[in-house]
């Protein structure tokens, strides 16, 4: 399993070519599906959401698909991940994402498909594979607003597969809170590892190994 965490997607080239290293070929002879199911459930402009959509599909892919989770057959939207070279899940509500996943019977096929596929996670589509993404978790970080959002107080996390949190945007201009001293709030709180990455870095994961990549700043308190 091959996994690209980013805060913001593929912002620098440095994120870009771990991609192409992780792709194993050109973009221009690979397939992406684009996942946009989080950003439903945050409401206001998602001009956001156009920009990076927009820029993924700049790279030149041979074929762009766009897929939302919810309102068709599991079977299909499955096949439609497996069709892709590429699964890219952008950001917004993570919560509405694993929701999403686990609601309609996707989690498993979803990760045998991603088997041998190369999934990018941007923002809350790069937190969705933590065992530690539930209603713990949400009050330790300070997200309970985004859970109780969806009429929600628990959370099954969809696959549980890393034993550390992320939580992005560290520094962000967009999040203008989310400084050192936030980061340290946190920390203190956490009885879990939490990587915090800013907007230029991703946490990569392949076939078990985690390292991280970045133009940026991030921090791991274990």
């Amino acid at each position: 399993m091959k996994c690209l965490l980013t805060a913001a997607g593929l912002r620098n080239e440095t994120l870009r070519d771990a991609l192409r290293e992780m792709l194993g070929k050109p973009f221009g002879e690979a397939n992406v599906v684009y996942v946009p199911t989080a950003s439903t459930a945050e409401a206001g402009d998602h001009g956001w959401l156009l920009a990076d959509m927009n820029r993924v599909h700049a790279l030149g892919w041979r074929e762009f698909d766009v897929l939302e989770l919810n309102g068709l057959p599991p079977e299909t939207v499955l096949d439609r991940v497996r069709r892709a070279d590429v699964v890219y899940v952008s950001g917004g509500n993570q919560y509405h994402l694993a929701r999403s996943i686990t609601r309609n019977g996707l989690a498993g096929g979803f990760l045998e498909a991603l088997e041998s596929r190369v999934y990018v996670g941007f923002s809350a589509g790069s937190m969705i594979f933590s065992r530690y993404l539930d209603a713990h978790s949400a009050d330790v970080i300070g997200d309970t607003g985004d859970l109780h959002a969806l009429g929600a107080t628990t959370l099954e996390p969809p696959f549980g597969l890393f034993d550390w949190y992320l939580k992005p945007h560290l520094y962000s201009p967009d999040f203008p809170e989310r400084d050192d001293a936030w980061a340290d709030r946190i920390a203190e709180r956490a009885d879990f590892p939490v990587y915090f990455i800013d907007d230029e870095t991703a946490v990569r994961v392949r076939d078990g190994e985690v390292d991280v990549v970045t133009e940026g700043r991030w921090r791991l308190h274990r």
